[in-house]
Formats: C-alpha cells, structure tokens, sequence
C-alpha cells in the first residue's frame, strides 16, 4: 500500500482529537444530580426540568417514579433513574404480579431509549439506601428477592436491555475500624446479602450505587480534619501501607474497593449514588464550605486520576445530593438533613458550582411563582409567658432547622426564635389567617423580619393537595419526638 499522503494524515489527526476531546467530555457528563420531593411546597415539576436543562444537567436519579415529574421529564433527553420506595419491598419481594405491574406502570409507560418523546430511563433504584444501620432488620429480608422479581418484570418486558436494576447503598454498608482503606469490609450482618447482591449486579452488568458522606464522616471522625473532607491541599495526608491519601472521598471509596474485594468482587463497577455538603442545620454547614467542597470534588473527578487503589478509574457516575432543599425530610440524622440542596427549595443557587459546563455562575430558576410577600411573628404586645410552647408545638409540624445550633437562624434572640417558628408553621399552611394565632399570640406582618443570614421564608404558590405527599403525615408522626426534643433546646 502506498504511504498515506499529508491530507490522510492531518484528517486522521483530527478525527483522533475529536475522539480525544470526546473522552474528557465523559467525566463532566458522569456528573449528576439527585433530584428529591419531600417538600411541603416543591418546585413544580416542569419548573424543575428546566433548572436542570438550563444548567446542562443529563442524568437525574429520583427516589420515586412520581408521575407528574416523569411526566414533566419526557421529551427532555435526560437519562433518569426511577426509585422504588423501600416500603414497596416487601411487597415485590413475594409477589411477582406487583412487580410487573409496577414496572409497566412506571417504567414501560414512559420508557424511550432515546429520549423522543417519552424518558430516558436508565437504572431503577430498589430501595434507598434499605441496609442502613437504623434500619434494623425492616428491609434487608427483602431487597433481593424484589430486585429478582423487578429483573424479571423488566426482562418480560423487553427492557431489561435498555434498563439496569440497582440497589442504593448506605455510607454505613461498609466499615473500616482503623479507618485504614485496606481494612475495610462490608457490616458482617450484610455479608451474605451483599454477596448476593453483587452476584446479581455483575451478572447483569450493573454497578454498585452507594453513597460517600464526608460530612458525615467529618463528624463522625475525629480524624477526618474539615481540611481532609474539603479537598484542600494544605490537609494532613493520612497514610496506608504505601498509599497516600489526600482527602476523604478516596479514602472511603478505597474503604469500599477492598470491602467489594474481600467477598470476591475487586472490579466491580462503582456509582456514587448521593454525595454533597448541606448548608444549614448544623455547625460547618453554610454555603461557603458547601461551595469549596462541591467545587473541590469535582475538580478532584474531572482529573480522572482515581484513587489509590484504582488509578485513571473514577467512579462510573456521580450523583450530587441534592439539587434543591427539602423542609419534608426525616431530621434523624440531624437538622442538616433538610438542607442539602446546591439550590434552595425555590431554585436560587446557593453558590457557585461548575456542573461541567464553562460557566460556573449557575442559572436559577425562572419565573418562581411564591405567596404574598407576607410574615407571622410575634406580637410583643401580647402576654408572651406561653410563647415558647407555642413555638413547640409549631416545630413539631413546621421546619425548624434553621435554629439549631450552628444553622443560619441560630443566633436569633428570644422571641425573635419564637416568630421564626411561628413563620415556619404559618408557611407551610399556605399563609391561611388561623395558621397565624398561636392562641392571640401571632401577629401577620408585610415587613420581611429576616435577620442577616436568617431568612424568614415566603412559601411557593402551590395547591394545598399538590403540596403534601400521600406519606407526609405518617412521616410527621415520625418526626414529632425528634423535632419535640431539637425544640426543647431552642427555646430554653
């Protein structure tokens, strides 16, 4: 064959750096949001979807299959994952008709490959995180026996090709008592689950979603620095036989390679299905800190240098918890728990965060429809002796988090704590005249009382029965002795 002439060459050259630009796109694409709805005002659906477009976003994992938001998803090209809620298991794990009635339901109806006009659905998530500690036993007799069954609904309905099924795992799923990566394994109770478990997914060529907290791990550890969980260079490298680690996202995912690796599994692909850094409802978590660690993580990933124990191999994807804040979730954890947004409850960026696109000034959301610019408070002029039980009882409904120690409204003095809650409560009730009382103790203001960082919230304009979820007052129920006890220390 003759030698390929100059025009054969430069072509070449150029189809190889198209190729070569293709690649580093990868990682920016592999980085994704969770999207959840456990709010008693959420955003609209179709307001959300534009958020995320606007913001070049691709890939969305919800914890639900809520048709208004796949609704609201069709047609938008965004690879999305489906979750089932970890108490449908039970269920789909004994009866094989539910889980090809779910999955024609909620995934079959909407389901396009290529977007079109139907939802890119990529992975069904079964469960959320159903192995975490405080679980117990609820859940884990019944996670794989549903995963089967929703396998094989998918695969009767000629999906299982397009769609993987997955299991979200806890940060508590895997340990190291050292807190040395080569000493990590999974709980001993989970063993044989999690054998299971990893048999199915690289059977069927799925990965393994979990979620890394460095928060979480930051006040857990006393050996976790808040520099080491930031990615700053100026950290205290902790070291491991001949490994070096430099922050603590590597050194819990390595935790996690040598715990797949103990039980047989050492190239097993990985998702980080939740990682991010809350603002608000604790000490260390504002905005600034959110910001350098968010920025700091995928600076880390688009390096694509991996970690110790898997070089040049980030995480397949990486979902960021969360894209908006939800005053609705379970404050078990803590009263940081409801705050874990990128952007507020109402779609305004908390700060600026580099998704992969160039800009790094994020795009809120447009045309935000909220209640009248109205406030309860209260009313000085009043006997004020029993407003602190008033202030508990509404916490134990509303969002108080804001007032725990370290929060953002922390530092408001009695009884401008009074009035926050108040507000809280006041809000959540659609501004209704009766939500404003407190036995003759509200006071309905159209002057903003927020204070420095204390934002007093005005609500989304949203119907009453769009903004409660069907499950909202059984987690009420759940919430009221934990909400009961934060108050306590508030208001004394």
């Amino acid at each position: 064959m003759p030698p390929p002439n100059m025009t054969s060459l430069v072509l070449l050259f150029i189809i190889l750096s198209a190729l070569a630009s293709m690649g580093s796109d990868s990682v920016a694409e592999a980085i994704a949001v969770n999207w959840g709805t456990k709010a008693s005002h959420p955003l609209p659906p179709a307001k959300v979807v534009e958020l995320l477009k606007s913001n070049n976003i691709t890939k969305v994992k919800l914890f639900d299959a809520d048709p208004l938001v796949l609704q609201a998803l069709s047609g938008s090209n965004i690879a999305v994952t489906v979750g089932i809620p970890n108490s449908m298991l039970k269920t789909f794990n004994s009866s094989m008709k539910a889980a090809r009635s779910w999955v024609h339901d909620n995934v079959t109806r909407y389901f396009s490959s290529s977007g079109g006009t139907g939802v890119r659905i990529e992975y069904v998530a079964v469960g959320d995180e159903p192995f975490l500690v405080s679980y117990g036993e609820q859940f884990r007799p019944f996670a794989i026996g549903a995963v089967i069954n929703i396998q094989t609904a998918l695969t009767k309905a000629n999906l299982a090709g397009d769609v993987k099924v997955v299991v979200p795992c806890s940060f508590d799923t895997f340990q190291s008592e050292s807190s040395l990566p080569s000493k990590g394994h999974f709980r001993p109770e989970l063993n044989k689950t999690m054998i299971e478990l990893l048999a199915f997914l690289s059977k069927c060529h799925s990965p393994f979603f979990v979620t890394i907290s460095p928060f979480i791990s930051f006040r857990s550890n006393k050996n976790i620095s808040l520099d080491f969980a930031l990615f700053k260079e100026t950290a205290r490298s902790h070291n491991d036989s001949h490994k070096k680690y430099k922050n603590s996202f590597d050194l819990s995912y390595d935790t996690l390679v040598t715990a797949l690796s103990a039980v047989g599994f050492p190239e097993m692909d990985i998702v980080v299905a939740q990682i991010g850094w809350p603002t608000d409802g604790a000490v260390n978590a504002i905005s600034s800190t959110a910001e350098t660690f968010m920025n700091g993580l995928i600076d880390h990933l688009h390096t694509k240098s991996g970690t110790p124990l898997r070089p040049r191999k980030p995480p397949l994807e990486t979902y960021i918890f969360s894209l908006l804040d939800e005053d609705q979730r379970s404050t078990a954890t803590g009263n940081f728990e409801r705050h874990w947004g990128v952007f507020t409850f109402d779609g305004q960026a908390k700060y600026h965060l580099n998704f992969g696109q160039n800009a790094k000034i994020l795009v809120n959301a447009q045309n935000v429809e909220y209640l009248p610019s109205r406030w309860c408070v209260v009313n000085n002029n009043k006997d004020l002796s029993n407003a602190t039980a008033s202030a508990l009882e509404a916490c134990s409904s509303a969002d108080c988090s804001a007032l725990s120690p370290g929060g953002s409204c922390y530092n408001l003095s009695w009884p401008g704590n009074i009035s926050y809650a108040f507000n809280s409560y006041y809000q959540q009730h659609d501004q209704t005249p009766s939500s404003c009382n407190f036995g003759g103790l509200g006071l309905i203001t159209t002057v903003d009382p927020s204070v420095n960082n204390c934002r007093f919230s005005v609500e989304l304009r949203i119907s009453h029965s769009t903004s409660l979820h069907g499950s909202y007052l059984f987690q009420l129920m759940i919430l009221l002795t934990a909400n009961a006890f934060v108050c306590i220390f508030i208001f004394t």
